[in-house]
């Protein structure tokens, strides 16, 4: 796959549609041609301690934040015709319809790839687990800021370069 948009989405809290911050990574010919992060004001707002202290980002940090209508204006015309991929993409993709379903929001249907399913297949037999930080690692990319949804995107883009 040389052309799709890898995607990494942060929540606030237990919701899925509490998405607080987006990174996407947008790859054509097997190249990156363009990258986006946005902080997003979370619906429901709040932050639990556990999601704090995954990302680190809290209610100060987003208060001031767009609306996921107002940030996803911006990411729909990058991504369109793209398939999106995530690292655990059930997890991404139940995040996006959620936050438009919070909105009330029409989804298109987004086609999603999996890099995390993509290395369980794969890398079976190589790999100690397949979470994000690892497999990246293995395909020659640093996280060094993991949980942070660019640098996450950024890891993912790079899994499905060499996976996909």
């Amino acid at each position: 796959m040389k052309d799709f948009a890898a995607i990494d989405f942060e929540t606030a809290n237990q919701y899925r549609s509490s998405v607080c911050s987006v990174g996407v990574v947008i790859v054509r010919g097997g190249e990156i041609v363009d990258k986006f992060y946005s902080l997003i004001k979370p619906v429901p707002f709040f932050f639990t301690y556990w999601t704090i202290c995954v990302h680190g980002l809290t209610a100060d940090d987003v208060k001031d934040a767009p609306s996921f209508p107002d940030v996803w204006a911006k990411i729909a015309p990058k991504i369109k015709g793209l398939p999106l991929v995530a690292h655990n993409s059930p997890f991404d993709e139940s995040c996006l319809k959620a936050a438009f379903d919070e909105y009330s929001m029409i989804y298109p249907d987004y086609l999603f790839y999996c890099t995390c399913r993509a290395s369980r297949f794969k890398l079976k037999d190589i790999l100690p687990n397949h979470q994000l930080q690892t497999v990246a690692e293995y395909c020659g990319y640093d996280l060094t800021k993991h949980h942070h949804a660019l640098a996450d995107a950024e890891a993912c883009a790079a899994i499905a370069l060499k996976l996909l």
